[in-house]
């Protein structure tokens, strides 16, 4: 019987598309303050501030391409006779656009935005601002970006618990393994009897968790590991 593959993906894999990391020396954080721009706090006291971070940001996404390793998680999904769900703490359109049809966005999508008001959500692409309307029912003020934000509760945890429940193999790429619920995925697979591989340039701090460790670029790594998977099959 085919095993039921779930993936988590991080702010690695899209690194080496040209998407700044979080944690890492130089990556996000070091250069924001993430009460500042990634709080429901920070964007009551600095809502243009917030706004402006994330058009910055969604100016950037709309630069990038995929790199060999969405394409492999792609290819994956396609030619593997089991299930393939890719879980990803990314908010980039990346694994879309390299062909990944079950997709999680847990933490939200930059293309997408929120009313807090009226709870409306729709593809947006241009720059938001506090003026901005809600296009479904007019008001400003609470119009903000589809995107988890610190002290919010990540989207769609039960789908992903109930994956992580009969997965045969989970797989971590790309993901530092301190920011929960996501870091927690491991052990909860590990618990329902998951292999576990973990797919990184460092060892993250969940790596007691996983049987397996591929060292280096999501770029060359997942590809290796993809064909290996697609070869035994």
């Amino acid at each position: 019987m085919p095993e039921r593959i779930v993936i988590l993906t991080g702010s690695g894999i899209s690194a080496e598309s040209g998407i700044s990391t979080f944690r890492d020396k130089g990556g996000i954080w070091s250069k924001y303050n993430v009460n500042d721009v990634a709080t429901p706090e920070g964007f009551a006291r600095y809502p243009k501030l917030v706004l402006d971070f994330y058009n910055m940001r969604r100016r950037i996404h709309k630069e990038v391409q995929p790199n060999p390793a969405h394409l492999a998680l792609a290819r994956l999904e396609r030619e593997y006779p089991g299930e393939v769900l890719v879980v990803t703490q990314n908010v980039d359109q990346l694994h879309e656009l390299a062909g990944t049809k079950n997709l999680i966005h847990m933490h939200g999508e930059v293309f997408r935005a929120w009313c807090m008001a009226c709870d409306a959500r729709c593809d947006w692409c241009d720059d938001l601002t506090p003026e901005t309307p809600c296009p479904a029912c007019k008001q400003t003020g609470s119009f903000r970006p589809n995107v988890v934000w610190f002290g919010e509760t990540p989207y769609h945890m039960d789908v992903i618990a109930d994956a992580l429940a009969v997965a045969s193999l989970f797989v971590s790429i790309g993901t530092s393994g301190t920011v929960y619920p996501a870091a927690g995925f491991v052990a909860l697979a590990r618990r329902s009897g998951a292999r576990t591989v973990e797919i990184n340039l460092e060892v993250s701090g969940g790596a007691r968790h996983f049987d397996e460790f591929l060292h280096g670029p999501a770029g060359t790594e997942v590809p290796r590991f993809v064909e290996r998977i697609l070869a035994a099959r």
